[in-house]
């Protein structure tokens, strides 16, 4: 009886210490699920925290990489195009300077001269989405055919509108609707040193991806009057350092809006390459240029003043009282002659032309010639040891 008793006494301690354990773990647990709970809602919001922060620096990188120039170019890029051209090209047998075009030779060895089909390349630009291109004249002007490759891929045949050797400039024209195109901006407000971008063909890259070249750099210097190349006069010319290469010519140099503000023309190099000096043809002389030969296919030069002239020399600048051999005197002016209704005199010394400064007879060569029927000079003109001003209209010559 005892040791039942003993028995059931030590059941009972053994089951007790058994709940109490039970509820010691229990609690334990309970404890410790309320702590993981704790730390994870915890250690959510600085995940989701961290996140943010990467998402936010990767819209600043995003934002840095996205800017002015990149726009720009996203916004004229479809615009350009890449131009192949078939000319023709007469050249004379070296042997046929020793007989000139004496028939009695000729009779024996013929007519010395030979034509040659020469391919070309170069750049230009979609200015209308009814397809109008501007570029070079010395790229498409004496072309026999014209090919014109867009960033999409497709070729269209080209027709030449009309061309200006003078001003280095050619409108041609293909067959579309909807044509992506670039805005036209104004020449006449652009900052030395601001950033512009040339887009072009640069050695006929274009033609492995159907995508232009984008060079970029700033705007060097403007007013720029280069000397005549082949009966090319450039004048008011935007240098820039963006790389411009053979090839790019016709391309359209823009500012960071996507506006055309120069077709890029000439390089200065003395291997072919670029050498960080590039000229641009100011836009606001162009837009001139394209509308007379939108509509008449050509400029009107055949014009005449009725002026001779001729440059001030160190013995006429003594005898004048002048500092400076500079100007050119007018020698002659013909009866009844725009130079006559303008009011100038045999003895005046024209010492600006426009607001430029004249120094010989080139800088006043330059300027008319590249100047059309109708145009208005502004002379500013020394006489009798007093400066006055005249206008000097320039008559077309009647056939």
């Amino acid at each position: 009886m005892k040791n039942k008793i003993l028995f059931l006494i030590t059941l009972l301690v053994v089951f007790g210490f058994g709940v109490l354990i039970g509820n010691s773990i229990g609690k334990f647990e309970e404890n410790d699920n309320i702590e993981a709970s704790h730390i994870y809602q915890e250690s959510e919001p600085a995940v989701l925290q961290q996140a943010g922060q990467k998402e936010d620096v990767n819209s600043q990188l995003y934002n840095q990489r996205h800017n002015a120039i990149t726009q720009a170019v996203a916004i004229a890029s479809p615009a350009v195009v890449g131009i192949n051209v078939i000319e023709i090209r007469e050249y004379r047998d070296p042997w046929s300077r020793f007989f000139g075009d004496d028939p009695f030779f000729r009779q024996f060895f013929g007519d010395r001269t030979y034509r040659q089909e020469i391919k070309g390349l170069g750049s230009g630009f979609i200015i209308s989405p009814d397809g109008y291109i501007l570029t070079n004249d010395h790229v498409a002007g004496n072309a026999k055919s014209i090919t014109v490759t867009l960033t999409s891929g497709e070729k269209y045949d080209a027709e030449l509108i009309g061309t200006d050797m003078v001003s280095d400039i050619a409108l041609i024209k293909i067959n579309g609707k909807n044509l992506p195109y670039i805005k036209l901006g104004n020449s006449d407000d652009i900052i030395i040193g601001e950033w512009v971008i040339a887009l072009g063909n640069p050695f006929g890259l274009f033609e492995i991806a159907d995508k232009p070249t984008v060079t970029v750099g700033v705007v060097s210097a403007t007013g720029l009057n280069l000397r005549p190349e082949g009966g090319r006069f450039y004048r008011g010319m935007i240098q820039t350092d963006a790389a411009i290469n053979s090839g790019n010519s016709g391309g359209p140099l823009i500012n960071t809006l996507g506006e055309a503000i120069g077709v890029n023309a000439v390089i200065f190099t003395p291997n072919q390459g670029n050498v960080g000096v590039g000229f641009a043809i100011p836009i606001n002389r162009v837009k001139k240029i394209v509308d007379e030969l939108k509509t008449k296919g050509k400029i009107e030069r055949n014009f005449y003043t009725g002026l001779e002239i001729q440059s001030v020399d160190a013995r006429i600048a003594r005898y004048f009282g002048l500092e400076k051999a500079e100007g050119v005197i007018v020698s002659d002016v013909k009866r009844g002659s725009p130079a006559e209704k303008a009011g100038l005199k045999v003895g005046d010394i024209i010492v600006e032309i426009n607001g430029e400064k004249i120094i010989n007879e080139d800088n006043v060569i330059s300027i008319i010639t590249d100047a059309k029927a109708g145009d208005i000079l502004n002379l500013k003109v020394l006489r009798e040891k007093k400066f006055i001003n005249l206008k000097l209209k320039l008559e077309q010559v009647s056939r």
